[in-house]
């Protein structure tokens, strides 16, 4: 076979099939133009699902004629001034957007700047270039792509169903209007408005929350949190939902770099280290994160759609993220998700006897009533004061001199005890309503917090092994640990180099027991060589904590005093992340007399 050039038009097809993946990478790339051309307002108009019609209208400052047949060719942008691919500003920096859309479809582009006295319109037929012909435009440019992959019909083939197409197009409007609340975005589905956002204004921070309340929803922006940190010359900001409010997939995690939605292993990593003591690892928090950095430290140009990106400083950058997260949940307190109260109310009817479901739509699994040999024993140190005398503790009636002590303290945030409902839930009272406590919940997050705190204050103890164990791994590898052992000594896990290819591990956390060390090294060797940072065995300490605390916890079907009540609402009150459990569960819930006033139909 003899080597030949190919065509260009088959040039292009080829990179289309990287750059075009379905209507929504189009959409998406049509967008960022506008965007990067300063609109202020973007329209975009589908039918069935894009295949058929996209139409992207922006107001930007438009392209002369010139510029618009040059637009159209492979490898011609505006967007690298200086030939710089280590200081890219814009969304786009390619110049292959335009040419592989026109070789898969037919394409239509009319532009016109402000100081033009017509616009002009260029065709693109499956990669064929038509003549320039005047046009009616006020200002801006409007693009229209009808037939997608008509001209590859293998592509077509693979697309989804219309609805899933436009749900995808939808998805891809969403997230760079997250970034840009300053601009509006229009998307119409045939004759249907599925996104209509106007411009936000003031305060970046507030516009965003303004913004992201419009597309995430109104439960998000209740229970959001602000974050904002700065490290080293990067900057993060955005939103981050309570922990109580999460779904069971990442679908509603949204991250920036640079305005630049991105779907990165890094970046995800590190939300979910940073969730690691408030969530189950089969529930995920909703956040919309943007991180500000120095072009000259990311990459953006490593995948054509542009959606991965590689940091040269990847410890710092998840450093940042973990730790502004970590401090803006434990600022939250013992804040809850208002969804909770809502989801229970919502399912009550007057007159039924069918109970209120579980919020999130599904149920949490009983907590047995025994706690596994020696790990309640290993707990009680834990225990605070005034409720420690729960365990082994004799049901007593409360006297009325305790109702008066009570009655005192309504003030608390927490409120009042002033029953136990069932031996499991703790109904205290306060000025504007009743808060309803799992007091197991509750109390297995005091005991964890406790039990970290003293981890913190003490270090943590090491078993030494009676056989030291030889673990081989590549050198790289080896080298990466051995940089780390006085971090790992830190966490009581002791090992050294020996030889080029292995290291020897001499002790490790007493809290682990029986742990697989050939895995764990391995784990942090993984983590290491991926992130440049080693979250696992942290993590893995902080589990065995969290069972201790689990089972070293005041059990459901336990009858309280109570001073005890009140002396875990207070003890809520003054402890971080108090709002809900290791597992993600909530562990307080408030309804307040207007919610009580309408269960009951009262004012109607």
């Amino acid at each position: 076979m003899t080597i030949r050039r190919l065509p260009e038009h088959v040039v292009n097809r080829i990179a289309a099939g990287e750059v075009i993946e379905r209507p929504a990478s189009a959409v998406k790339e049509l967008v960022e133009n506008s965007l990067d051309a300063g609109a202020t307002r973007v329209d975009v108009h589908i039918r069935d699902g894009g295949k058929s019609l996209i139409s992207v209208v922006d107001d930007g400052i438009g392209m002369t004629p010139d510029e618009l047949r040059l637009a159209v060719e492979r490898h011609a942008t505006s967007k690298l001034p200086q030939d710089d691919l280590d200081n890219i500003q814009t969304l786009g920096f390619r110049g292959e957007a335009l040419p592989s859309i026109g070789s898969v479809g037919r394409l239509s582009i009319t532009s016109r700047t402000a100081n033009s006295d017509t616009a002009w319109r260029l065709d693109i037929e499956g990669g064929d270039i038509g003549e320039l012909s005047p046009a009616p435009l006020s200002k801006g440019t409007r693009i229209e792509l009808r037939d997608l992959f008509y001209a590859t019909p293998a592509r077509l083939k693979f697309l989804r169903a219309d609805r899933t197409e436009s749900s995808q197009v939808a998805d891809a409007i969403s997230r760079l209007a997250m970034a840009r609340p300053d601009v509006s975005f229009t998307l119409i589905d045939g004759e249907r408005t599925k996104i209509k956002l106007e411009a936000t204004q003031g305060d970046l921070l507030d516009a965003r929350l303004r913004r992201l309340s419009g597309i995430m929803g109104k439960e998000f922006a209740e229970n959001a949190l602000p974050i904002e940190a700065e490290r080293e010359g990067l900057r993060l900001t955005g939103y981050a939902g309570l922990p109580t409010l999460n779904r069971g997939n990442a679908q509603m995690q949204f991250l920036f770099v640079n305005d630049r939605s991105v779907k990165d292993r890094l970046l995800f990593g590190a939300v979910r280290g940073a969730y690691a003591d408030f969530l189950a690892r089969d529930r995920h928090p909703l956040l919309a994160l943007f991180l500000e950095i120095d072009a000259a430290y990311v990459d953006v140009n490593v995948h054509p759609a542009k959606a991965e990106v590689r940091f040269r400083e990847a410890g710092v950058v998840r450093g940042l993220i973990v730790g502004a997260l970590r401090h803006a949940l434990a600022e939250a307190g013992h804040r809850a998700s208002t969804t909770v109260a809502s989801a229970a109310l919502g399912a009550i009817r007057p007159g039924e006897n069918s109970g209120p479901a579980l919020p999130f739509g599904r149920t949490y699994p009983q907590t047995a009533n025994y706690p596994s040999p020696g790990v309640s024993e290993r707990a009680t140190a834990f225990q605070s004061p005034g409720f420690a005398a729960a365990q082994g503790l004799a049901p007593t009636a409360p006297p009325s001199a305790e109702m008066q002590l009570a009655a005192e303290t309504e003030n608390f945030p927490l409120g009042a005890a002033r029953a136990q409902v069932h031996e499991t839930y703790i109904v205290a009272q306060t000025d504007d309503g009743i808060v309803i406590v799992d007091q197991h919940a509750a109390h297995e997050r005091l005991v964890y917090e406790k039990m970290k705190s003293a981890l913190d204050a003490e270090g943590v103890r090491r078993q030494g092994l009676l056989i030291p164990e030889v673990v081989e791994l590549e050198e790289d590898a080896v080298d990466r640990l051995i940089a780390r052992t006085a971090e790992f000594a830190e966490l009581g896990l002791v090992l050294e180099g020996f030889g080029p290819g292995a290291v020897i591990v001499r002790a490790v956390p007493s809290l682990l027991g029986q742990v697989d060390v050939a895995g764990l090294i391995r784990d942090l060797a993984d983590e290491l060589a991926e992130l440049g940072d080693s979250f696992v065995l942290k993590e893995r300490l902080e589990d065995v904590c969290g069972t201790m605390a689990c089972h070293g916890s005041v059990r459901a079907n336990r009858q309280l005093t109570i001073p005890e009540m009140n002396s875990l609402l207070r003890d809520m009150e003054a402890t971080e992340r108090s709002g809900q459990c290791n597992h993600g569960r909530p562990t307080w819930t408030l309804v307040t007399l207007a919610e009580l006033d309408k269960l009951f139909l009262r004012g109607c």
